[in-house]
């Protein structure tokens, strides 16, 4: 065990985040309603842009793609790329959305548009999925403190989970955004350098050396970005569309968004969260080539070869920084992924259905128990360490139906009656579609979620609403009431 690694590594976050966590906390005590949840809707351009970078910037993102990379190669910066598109799309119509509807919950912008019905169905499975992704962001901790420490995954993923909680719970929103501003820097810096000191420790021959492998195991499309066209259908156009269905309409992503001083501050934020994000995973599958390729390291399997090849190839000094910059990473992904159901419960369940008189100390303070209670909820069934990015697939085409009646909603035509019908046979058809043979009963075997998910919400939605009585469009409609009814 290296524990002046860990030591380094808890010193950096405990400072950090603690630190300014207390510090915002003290001037956030009299702040007015929004304080805790949106930061009063007061962060800047450049803290907007890196908090949306790394909110989906986690463990699919490292160790998610190290796993994927030992099956499908440099195919698996697909993951990146469909999160830059994502970046892209949210910036420019989503995040755009939510903040003018100045709406705290993205479940309360359903309510806005459809009325309650939908806003309670989607509040359930939004929070439900985020919860999963927040699992899997538990595992990554985990992982991390295994590789420096050798605790097991699950005891790791406890003491990740208490600093995760620690990354929120003491000022909410503004914390999470200041925090990931210096994390970015930190995170980058260390990241590049790694790199170099990796290239120079690579086995004679270097990178050609790596490639060589591959292609003496005649898998040398495991060195292509677009891999074999099976890979292509099965996981690169997927994962672009689920990520970018899902999560442009979650809350895990659009909270930070809500919380920007103004609609140019997210459309300025797109020009460095893109980048940020989607030039990440190239170093990564970097590395998990690399880590496959050398004998050394190839006998520990996909989830621990490449951050046992870097505890093991790098300076003890380097080490730490790398460590506390992936952690950070993940840290940053876990903050949001349990500030995101409780603030849905806090809004959408508590102040919605008990307390509609609820003040900033009311939420605070509901959300703050929720936090401890998802988080530690999570860390512990991480302990099952299902399949990362695999898993994200599935639980991504949840929301696909979402975003398309979203944007129905707001342009075109509202009715409750084509959302709820459209929302719950999508739902249903994305659980038969994981546990039944339906698949391959209709001659679909081994074909992702999202494409399901995809035409059923596409073709219900557009279809039903035609048919279905309703109201115009909520943008179309001029005279709309703050909170208007539709049929």
């Amino acid at each position: 065990m290296k524990w002046e690694i860990l030591v380094g590594v808890l010193a950096y976050e405990l400072i950090v985040i603690v630190g300014l966590g207390l510090y915002f906390s003290a001037r956030e005590k009299h702040a007015s309603e929004g304080g805790f949840l949106l930061s009063n809707r007061d962060l800047p351009y450049y803290v907007v842009a890196v908090t949306l970078a790394l909110t989906v910037l986690g463990t699919p993102h490292i160790f998610g793609v190290f796993e994927m990379t030992w099956f499908i190669g440099a195919s698996s910066i697909w993951f990146g790329l469909a999160h830059a598109v994502l970046l892209v799309v949210t910036c420019t119509s989503t995040a755009l959305w939510a903040r003018r509807l100045q709406v705290t919950s993205m479940p309360e912008m359903l309510a806005l548009i459809f009325g309650e019905t939908p806003r309670l169905m989607v509040g359930c499975v939004m929070s439900g999925l985020i919860w999963g992704i927040l699992t899997l962001e538990s595992q990554g901790v985990g992982i991390v403190f295994a590789t420096v420490t050798g605790v097991t995954i699950q005891q790791g993923a406890i003491l990740g989970g208490i600093l995760g909680i620690l990354y929120v719970v003491l000022a909410g929103m503004k914390e999470i955004g200041w925090v990931n501003l210096i994390n970015c820097a930190v995170m980058y810096v260390g990241l590049v350098i790694a790199m170099i000191y990796l290239t120079l420790g690579l086995p004679a021959g270097g990178w050609e050396a790596v490639s060589d492998f591959y292609v003496r195991q005649d898998q040398a499309h495991m060195l292509s970005l677009f891999g074999t066209p099976e890979v292509l259908w099965t996981f690169a156009l997927s994962i672009v569309l689920s990520t970018t269905f899902c999560q442009s309409v979650s809350q895990q992503l659009i909270q930070p968004a809500m919380a920007a001083k103004s609609e140019e501050a997210i459309r300025k934020s797109l020009w460095i969260a893109v980048p940020l994000n989607g030039v990440f995973c190239v170093f990564i599958a970097c590395i998990g080539l690399a880590a496959k390729a050398d004998p050394a390291f190839n006998g520990l399997g996909p989830k621990l070869a490449a951050p046992t090849m870097l505890l093991t190839m790098l300076p003890g000094w380097l080490v730490a920084w790398l460590m506390a910059s992936l952690l950070a990473a993940v840290l940053s992904s876990f903050a949001m992924a349990v500030m995101a159901p409780a603030t849905i419960f806090t809004i959408d369940v508590y102040k919605n259905f008990f307390n509609p008189a609820a003040g900033e100390a009311d939420e605070r303070r509901v959300t703050r128990i929720m936090i401890l209670v998802l988080g530690v909820a999570a860390f512990l069934v991480a302990a099952y360490l299902p399949p990362i990015v695999q898993a994200m697939n599935w639980l991504f085409a949840w929301m696909t139906p979402v975003f398309w009646l979203i944007i129905i909603g707001l342009f075109w035509k509202r009715s409750s009656t084509a959302a709820v019908w459209t929302l719950a046979v999508s739902w249903i058809l994305n659980g038969l579609w994981s546990f039944s043979s339906l698949p391959a009963l209709i001659g679909l075997d081994g074909t992702p979620n999202v494409y399901a998910t995809l035409v059923s919400g596409l073709v219900l939605g557009i279809g039903l609403t035609a048919v279905c009585d309703g109201l115009p469009g909520l943008f179309r409609s001029v005279a709309a009431a703050p909170r208007p009814e539709p049929a």
